[in-house]
């Protein structure tokens, strides 16, 4: 790997080098860097672009990274990886993309992953995407997530746009069946004339299924930020949506609920708060001795941690 390819895998899975467990690197298109382990089996797909991740039944604390780095512009990928994680394990699933691009050309990654979650099995699921580059420079990012979890089943997703992508659309579906807990973790930044487009569609179909979906977002500049959550309660559930954003200079965002209760015994709740940052937490930081830029900084890093 090149110094650009390893500055990229280190901000988006704090990694220094290639790790010496399970690993799944996609470069440019690739995927020249992979291993699998006793445990986890990487398999690459002979129909598509992408892999096959089986992760033995009884598997604990082990970790398997898949990250994608595009550092040649005008490069369209396009990858399919396929979890399939056995019952009572407990794994952490490191993703995310980084796309440098200073050129003309548009540099974009598409992506479906699909998690089969077996039961009682506990998922950590870490994604993170950056662009870098040249700020007229398109760097599109299109992530989709399937989430299919069995009795039991718990899966934590932490996804995070930490600024350059010109254009995302995330996607994420679920269908959750008895006992089992889905909580979704989302921080978004977005500058200029960035566009990020999130949509959460969740089935609670199991009884005592649910759901947390917490979305954090700043929208800077001229950038449009647009969520849209659905939650279908089918069983007794309970489904809790809340989103809070900050909007500065000319940014917007746009946050749509829906909620459809389709048993006596299911509880769904949305909440949302969009705003400015308060005139107080501001004064209060410039007279420490920070700049009105430097606070305004420091509040967004705070907000978004």
């Amino acid at each position: 790997m090149d110094k650009l390819s390893l500055e990229l895998l280190k901000q988006i899975t704090d990694l220094d080098n290639i790790p010496n467990g399970a690993h799944n690197f996609r470069i440019n298109g690739k995927s020249d860097i992979h291993n699998s382990t006793a445990n986890i089996e990487i398999i690459s797909k002979k129909d598509k672009q992408g892999a096959n991740i089986v992760i033995k039944k009884g598997t604990i604390n082990e970790i398997v990274y898949i990250p994608v780095i595009l550092t040649k512009a005008g490069l369209k990928d396009f990858v399919y990886n396929d979890f399939y994680i056995g019952d009572n394990s407990d794994v952490t699933i490191i993703a995310g993309c980084g796309i440098h691009n200073c050129s003309n050309q548009l540099s974009e990654h598409n992506g479906i992953h699909t998690f089969h979650i077996g039961k009682n099995s506990k998922v950590k699921y870490v994604e993170k995407h950056l662009g870098i580059g040249e700020n007229s420079s398109d760097r599109v990012l299109n992530p989709t997530t399937k989430i299919y979890m069995e009795d039991g089943s718990f899966m934590l997703m932490e996804m995070a746009q930490i600024g350059g992508v010109s254009f995302a659309d995330r996607k994420s579906i679920a269908k959750l069946k008895n006992n089992s807990k889905l909580i979704i973790q989302e921080k978004i930044l977005t500058t200029d004339k960035q566009i990020a487009k999130t949509k959460f569609t969740v089935n609670l179909n199991g009884k005592k299924s649910s759901v947390e979906i917490s979305s954090r977002s700043v929208a800077k500049n001229n950038s449009l930020q647009i969520l849209k959550s659905s939650i279908v309660g089918k069983n007794e559930c309970f489904g809790h949506v809340e989103c809070d954003g900050i909007i500065i200079n000319n940014g917007q965002i746009f946050s749509t609920p829906e909620i459809k209760a389709q048993n006596i015994n299911s509880m769904l709740i949305h909440e949302a708060a969009i705003g400015k940052i308060a005139g107080d937490e501001l004064i209060k930081l410039e007279t420490l001795g920070l700049t009105e830029k430097e606070a305004e900084e420091k509040i967004i890093s705070g907000f978004l941690k």
